[in-house]
């Protein structure tokens, strides 16, 4: 697309290597204006069924690994000219309980008040936090793994109202709204991008899968 973009290895579950990953791109581009905290592990398993590493792993991914995101890039957003931009990727079934996913479902419940104490702490630096939710995203491994591969993909998309999976086009045009002019006054929100599966009451419910997967 003409374009320039920089590549850096980064294991998020540690907070040196993630603070070397944002130090690379105020040394190649001189600023950080956005940092979007997106990675994430999951499998099914389900939680009396867990081992405590299976739980913590998930938790070091996906809440841990947020929170170094936020702290190495915070002195950068700080700065930046046009008004620093930190989001995170959580979930609905952050709020909803999450049969299955108990690990990934308490991470992103966490990652949700954790970015609502930064829109709270951060406001006064200019630096705007918000988190996306995601529904099942069609084109990813998390939805082949949870839904396709276990056989429970008409049911998930019995619950979803637009009746189709989303795609990742969907969540790249969420982020590109919080992070344009367009979102200059938006903080402390999560945008739904679910097609609607968040008000389907035919979501709830859901029976617990067996362990696909333990570690």
């Amino acid at each position: 697309m003409g374009a320039e973009a920089t590549a850096v290895t980064c294991d998020v579950r540690d907070p040196e290597a993630v603070a070397a990953a944002v130090q690379a791109a105020v040394d190649t581009y001189g600023s950080l204006d956005i940092m979007i905290a997106n990675a994430a592990g999951n499998f099914v398993v389900p939680a009396s069924e867990m081992s405590t590493n299976a739980w913590k792993t998930v938790i070091d991914i996906d809440l841990n690994g947020t929170f170094y995101c936020a702290k190495a890039a915070y002195p950068a957003l700080k700065d930046s000219s046009f008004g620093g931009r930190f989001i995170a990727i959580s979930t609905t079934r952050a709020l909803e309980g999450w049969p299955g996913c108990a690990h990934a479902g308490a991470a992103k419940a966490g990652i949700m008040s954790l970015m609502r104490t930064l829109c709270g702490e951060w406001g006064k630096d200019g630096i705007r936090c918000n988190t996306i939710a995601p529904g099942a995203i069609g084109d990813t491994e998390g939805v082949k793994r949870i839904y396709e591969d276990s056989g429970r993909k008409e049911l998930e998309l019995s619950s979803i109202p637009l009746g189709e999976f989303g795609k990742t086009s969907d969540i790249a045009g969420a982020a590109v709204f919080l992070c344009s002019d367009a979102g200059q006054y938006v903080t402390g929100a999560d945008l739904v991008v679910d097609g609607g599966r968040n008000r389907s009451r035919s979501s709830t419910g859901v029976a617990v899968p067996k362990a696909e997967a333990a570690a």
